[in-house]
């Protein structure tokens, strides 16, 4: 069958484009662009622009980066006119879309550092705002998005920096086809299919124009989906099913009084639907305000962190019940509180305050429903605001099978909140890549196949005191310590263990400090437990499940059970203090929550580019139920589990492992220390289906292997060998290589993720498997060598998928280690293989890579000379210091650049991650370059800064 073209894909685009009502229109250069845009804007504002007039109105635009052109394009400007009159420039009009004026075209090309021409694109009153990349059918749609990266660095800032206004990109091969938000550090990750409002996605172009890039939907995402996040200054678009779930709430509180209900899967990102509707609503007539109600009071700071991040200042936290009734009854149209504190406003002591609002139309929007919504407080509130409208929020619905009982019988989520409104469950999330799935091991004797090293007592025990005893934990806690490293990517990432009651928290902590006090680890464990629970909790909540004895680290109320569990708690926050000069203690409440704020800051924190891994690591938190709702950390992708779980309890707390980060996270990785095999089963067929358990969950270690063997026999049907890929004879050849070693490399990624790893199961032992990765880098390096020459190539848009190489275990400190006991060989074949593995070693880590040189010059030049090995780390620490100050001045001489400003430069960028700005690098040098010159030389100078850091700076840390 042969494959659909590139241009009969862009022909028949701009066919269907054409017949859903959008002009075409011829524009070949950036001069045709901004010429077409004068005309364009001054049909959309109803005048003319005198040559002065449009001047000033580009320069408005040109201003800022393209999240601060964002901005710009939902604004007004005001234009003082030849004449002396003001007038309100408009460029997009997002109350009423039948204004704007959509157009396409094709193949426009710009030049900036280099020439591109862009496949289609759509102009919203003369403005680029959609650009569409095609690849033809059969090639990966991955390249499409890594082709928009290099325009967005090669040529959208050209022509006053008109294509900085692209608000969403398309990438399509035909049958594939995705959407994403513009944005700068973006990932394919952050991709997406469109769908329907059953969650059934449209992935074939045609379909896809006709549901999405029609004027009217297109029109309606540009308006009131895409969310400008402040905190980290990039656009957000929403996915098809948070569209469509906010779109169902609109209708429900335009056209209905009645309660509703969300059903979105945990991680699924509720919170940014949440904040979409709430921001939507508050701006009908008919909606006297919106009120956002949370069940903790962490939740209530971390829920305005994140609404604020979404539009600044949109939230402020009630900080008690007072400022809340001052918010119910000033003109604050959004309020967020907890739901104590709602509580208590219509308690006798306030609720002569808020009289006049019980005929008012108050829509609450409560965050997982589940949680809180079962007990007396509910009826409380509807019976007071009478009409109050209510959607619900939820992950995990409560449905007959799993509702607890209590004073008020047995309520399921449609008991309290009527319909469900929009449905988007774990299987749907997991085949749309929106959250991964969990790989669970089941630790103990009755597994038939096993590296496990101890026989760990789990199936079907319970009798409370085998599980509590000192033998079986000591196990548990030897087996975590051997295994954790391979399950985090070397404590890359973090864990949770969760266990069944504060005793076992005490048993589990101070063993692991008394193994890591005789040397038999170096983790980083804390704790943080709730006062007053010592049940052995079958759900992972976050207090006991009764309106008025809320069990939370945020609003302590109940008492320690003895002053031992009361010292035992400080000691460990003593413990953490010191781990990280911090000051916190039980002793005073809001201590112990900003405590319990570190910890989940900590966490969080770990995502961060400039985030210091050596000084802020935490590696293990020990929890009963804590942090095992509500809490999410990307960065967190393990659970150990000793403790009995069921129902939503157990999803909840599984979804704390799954959230997507980049190609490495494979999985959320669940190790059960207890047979949760039924309990994981029915918990996935309650909430999905009775087929969702294999969608849900990892295949066994056996089934990766197979998918291992496949792709190691293709890369040795291109490949027989790793010396092979040198004979390889064009950029074709090296592309088939790349692709088949990347296939085998991610394979070989989650199998090193299962505890029953082992390079001699495997068709290739690790050395083999090192030498083809050594090659594999040697392409990469080529090709980005080439791409700094300006050279272009078939290579440029595949994704080499680095970060499944670089592991950091493999560091300078480590390869140091091995120069000493080089050293220390005494013959000269023992000598020589030792080198030859320390040089292997160096090509096979990307971060060492670009060291490789020099170390190698010291191995060779310095080494033989020095007489101690004891004194290895500080020769070489001499000589790296001597080769920076070298490098730098080799630099800036032949950059013309002041030595001492520069190096200033460097180490602002060394400490805050933050890129600097071209005027920034512009001030460093002897003459300022032309306009013309500028950005060019900008550029190569940023380019050669991050090249210095990245060999002398990056992974030299011990």
């Amino acid at each position: 069958m042969s494959h659909q073209s590139e241009a009969t894909l862009e022909n028949n685009l701009i066919k269907q484009l054409i017949g859903l009502n959008y002009a075409s229109v011829k524009i070949q250069d950036g001069d045709a662009l901004v010429s077409n845009f004068k005309n364009q804007l001054e049909i959309f504002n109803e005048t003319t622009f005198t040559p002065k007039e449009f001047d000033a109105v580009l320069n408005h635009l040109a201003k800022g980066n393209v999240f601060e052109k964002a901005k710009t394009l939902r604004d007004h400007f005001q234009l003082t006119k030849e004449d002396g009159t003001s007038f309100y420039v408009r460029f997009f009009n997002a109350e009423d879309n039948g204004k704007n004026l959509y157009q396409v075209t094709n193949q426009i090309s710009l030049e900036g550092s280099y020439k591109n021409r862009f496949d289609v694109t759509l102009l919203v009153n003369g403005l680029p705002l959609v650009q569409i990349e095609l690849k033809r059918s059969g090639i990966e749609i991955k390249e499409a998005f890594n082709q928009i990266n290099r325009y967005q660095m090669h040529s959208f800032w050209s022509n006053h920096g008109l294509f900085q206004y692209v608000q969403l990109f398309v990438i399509s091969n035909g049958v594939n086809t995705k959407y994403l938000a513009n944005n700068k550090l973006q990932s394919v990750k952050q991709t997406f299919f469109w769908a329907n409002a059953n969650n059934k996605n449209i992935t074939e172009l045609p379909e896809f124009t006709a549901a999405f890039l029609n004027p009217n939907q297109l029109g309606k995402m540009i308006a009131h989906y895409i969310v400008i996040n402040e905190t980290h200054k990039v656009m957000m678009v929403l996915r098809p099913y948070q569209f469509f779930a906010t779109e169902a709430i609109i209708h429900q509180v335009k056209n209905s009084n009645d309660n509703a209900y969300i059903w979105h899967t945990t991680g699924s990102g509720k919170t940014l639907t949440s904040f979409k509707a709430s921001q939507i609503l508050m701006e009908l007539p008919e909606v006297y305000k919106v009120v956002f109600v949370v069940d903790r009071k962490d939740l209530d700071y971390q829920t305005m962190n994140e609404f604020n991040a979404f539009k600044k200042d949109s939230v402020d936290v009630t900080n008690n019940t007072q400022s809340l009734v001052r918010q119910l009854t000033d003109n604050t149209k959004l309020v967020l509180t907890t739901i104590q504190k709602l509580n208590n406003a219509i308690s006798e002591r306030f609720s002569g305050k808020i009289e006049a609002l019980r005929h008012k139309k108050i829509v609450f929007i409560f965050d997982e429903c589940h949680r809180s919504q079962f007990g007396e407080t509910h009826d409380r509130i509807t019976k007071f605001f009478e009409k109050s409208q209510l959607i619900g929020f939820t992950g995990t619905p409560i449905f007959a099978e799993n509702a607890s009982k209590n004073d008020l019988g047995k309520r399921t989520t449609k008991d309290l909140f009527g319909n469900c409104l929009h449905k988007y469950v774990i299987t749907d999330a997991i085949r749309d890549q929106n959250v991964l799935r969990f790989g669970i091991e089941y630790v103990g004797k009755y597994k038939n196949k096993s590296n496990a090293f101890i026989d760990i007592e789990v199936e079907d025990i319970d009798k409370q005191e085998v599980l509590d005893s000192e033998k079986r934990i000591n196990k548990i806690v030897d087996y975590i310590i051997a295994y954790h490293d391979q399950k985090t990517f070397n404590k890359d990432y973090a864990a949770l263990l969760a266990v069944s009651s504060i005793d076992n928290v005490i048993q589990y902590y101070d063993l692991f400090q008394q193994k890591k006090e005789a040397g038999a680890h170096d983790l980083r464990i804390a704790t943080i437990f709730t006062y007053g629970t010592n049940e052995d909790s079958e759900e992972a909540q976050d207090f006991l499940p009764s309106d008025d004895d809320f069990d939370m680290a945020a609003e302590p109320k109940a008492i320690y059970q003895s002053k031992h569990t009361r010292d035992k708690l400080e000691k460990y926050i003593g413990d953490y203090n010191k781990m990280y000069n911090t000051s916190f203690s039980t002793k005073d409440s809001q201590q112990f929550e900003n405590y319990f704020k570190n910890i989940s800051q900590r966490l969080k924190d770990r995502e961060k580019e400039n985030f210091n891994h050596e000084k802020d690591r935490l590696d293990i938190v020990i929890v009963v139920n804590m942090m095992l709702t509500g809490f999410d950390a990307k960065k967190v992708n393990t659970l150990y589990v000793d403790k009995n779980l069921k129902q939503h309890g157990l999803i909840q707390a599984y979804s704390r492992t799954n959230r997507i980060l980049g190609e490495q996270k494979s999985q959320g990785n669940i190790l059960a220390f207890r047979n949760l095999k039924k309990a994981t089963d029915d918990a996935i067929t309650l909430f999905s289906n009775k087929e969702a358990i294999e969608v849900v969950t990892m295949p066994d270690y056996e089934a990766i292997a197979e998918k291992f063997d496949e792709a190691l026999k293709l890369l040795r049907e291109i490949t027989p060998t790793y010396q092979s890929v040198n004979d390889l004879k064009n950029e074709e050849e090296d592309a088939q290589f790349v692709q088949a070693f990347r296939k085998l490399m991610r394979a070989t990624n989650v199998l090193q993720s299962y505890t029953d790893f082992d390079w001699e199961d495997l068709g290739i032992d690790e050395q083999e498997y090192e030498d083809y990765k050594a090659k594999y880098l040697d392409i990469y390096q080529r090709v980005k060598q080439d791409n700094e020459k300006k050279k272009t190539s078939i290579l440029d848009d595949i994704d080499f998928e680095l970060e499944l190489i670089h592991t950091d275990q493999i560091n300078v400190a480590y390869i140091l280690k091995l120069l000493a006991q080089l050293k220390g060989e005494k013959t000269p074949t023992a000598a020589a293989a030792q080198k030859k593995a320390i040089i292997d070693l160096l090509g096979g880590d990307i971060h060492l890579r670009s060291k490789r040189d020099l170390i190698q010059k010291f191995i060779d030049e310095n080494l033989p000379n020095i007489k101690d090995g004891d004194s290895i780390q500080d020769e070489f620490e001499k000589y790296w210091q001597d080769q920076k100050v070298l490098a730098l001045g080799k630099l800036c001489e032949e950059e013309h650049l002041d030595k001492a400003q520069f190096k200033s430069l460097i180490d602002a960028y060394i400490y805050s991650g933050r890129e600097p700005i071209k005027d920034e690098v512009f001030q460093c040098l002897d003459n300022r370059p032309s306009i013309l010159q500028a950005r060019t030389i900008g550029d190569r100078i940023i380019a050669k800064m991050k090249e210095f850091v990245e060999i002398f700076v990056k992974g030299m840390m011990a």
